[in-house]
């Protein structure tokens, strides 16, 4: 079994899911995330998973490309520019959209946008448990 997670850029909530799904996944599940376009990675989104004992600053932010999507089971768009704009998929991968604000788009001050960023992590946290879960035996019979 292998997800990819797609976001328009790869720096903070496909990077996170990537953590989270690392952290999660049963042995023989793999696990990247890519971006439309490539970013680099948001230092914030590194700080709050690093605040939830899940180091991503070892992760590149990367551009799709068409080998990822060959070699994926499941797709999961993270966001609705990557959505709309995701390649074109065989009928063997299965799309999975997660509407997600971006909180790189956050404004207040420090504190407030780093509240966002963590209500992301939580968000997306919940949300990869749970695709892991629904996936479990599909997973298994790969």
């Amino acid at each position: 079994m292998k997800i990819l997670f797609l976001c328009t850029g790869n720096s903070c909530r496909s990077q996170m899911a990537e953590g989270w799904g690392r952290y999660f996944a049963p042995a023989g599940v793999e696990i990247q995330s890519a971006g439309i376009e490539a970013h680099g990675k948001n230092p914030r989104a590194i700080t709050v998973m690093k605040e939830a004992d899940i180091d991503i600053s070892q992760q590149e932010s990367t551009k799709v490309t068409p080998a990822m999507i060959d070699m994926a089971d499941v797709v999961v768009t993270v966001c609705g520019h990557a959505d709309e704009h995701c390649p074109v998929l065989p009928p063997t991968i299965k799309k999975i959209h997660w509407p997600l604000n971006d909180p790189a788009k956050a404004t207040g001050s420090e504190d407030e946008i780093m509240q966002v960023f963590r209500a992301t992590r939580d968000d997306i946290r919940n949300r990869v448990m749970t695709l892991l879960a629904e996936l479990q035996p599909t997973a298994a019979e790969a």
